[in-house]
């Protein structure tokens, strides 16, 4: 199984280094570079900075655990979106922002794509694991704004990162889809 993470900020680093032992190709796709902000909340080293995220993320899963990952160091456009996504068995989104969910989330739905989003609230109050044919993406206050700087949600995109990981592992594994939302009291199963 080959299994595309879009976007490897602070949920997808976290949820992507959590999958680590499956028995499936990993990549990443990120057209960001990793800031020395970025290691407050995100599963980057220092050695990191100033690399592309998704090639950081590849050489720490190679580095630090044996693990071969592919890494495409874009920003996913209407132009290249089914460059990036057709060789995948699953995609899981991990943007910040409404127009690259949607663009992925119609890829998937007319390529018959599985697609998963991880999302966090703003405000770091909750996170959603949710299947594409149940999540509506939110827009942002404002356009490139910020949900996971400074570490200060880091519990819960811990939390969210693991809880996204597992629900990619039962997919891998059993084929089930389950969504959840996760607080910082509970992750609450929340359909099948």
């Amino acid at each position: 199984m080959r299994i595309l993470f879009c976007g490897v900020g602070a949920i997808g680093s976290t949820a992507a280094v959590l999958c680590r032992n499956l028995e499936a190709s990993l990549v990443f796709v990120d057209f960001d570079r990793v800031e020395s902000k970025n290691l407050l909340a995100q599963a980057f080293v220092k050695p990191s900075v100033g690399k592309n995220k998704a090639e950081a993320l590849k050489l720490q899963l190679l580095n630090l655990h044996g693990v071969k990952a592919e890494a495409f160091g874009v920003r996913v456009t209407r132009d290249n979106v089914a460059a990036l996504c057709t060789s995948a068995d699953l995609l899981v989104d991990c943007f910040d922002n409404q127009a690259s969910r949607v663009l992925l989330s119609d890829f998937a739905r007319t390529a018959g794509k599985p697609l998963v989003h991880g999302a966090l609230a703003a405000d770091g109050t909750f996170g959603l694991v949710r299947w594409d044919e149940r999540f509506v993406p939110d827009a942002e206050d404002t356009a490139g704004q910020a949900t996971c700087e400074g570490g200060a949600h880091l519990p819960l995109i811990g939390q969210l990162g693991a809880t996204l990981a597992r629900v990619v592992q039962d997919f891998v594994k059993h084929g089930t889809r389950r969504d959840a939302m996760v607080s910082l009291v509970a992750v609450t199963p929340t359909a099948s």
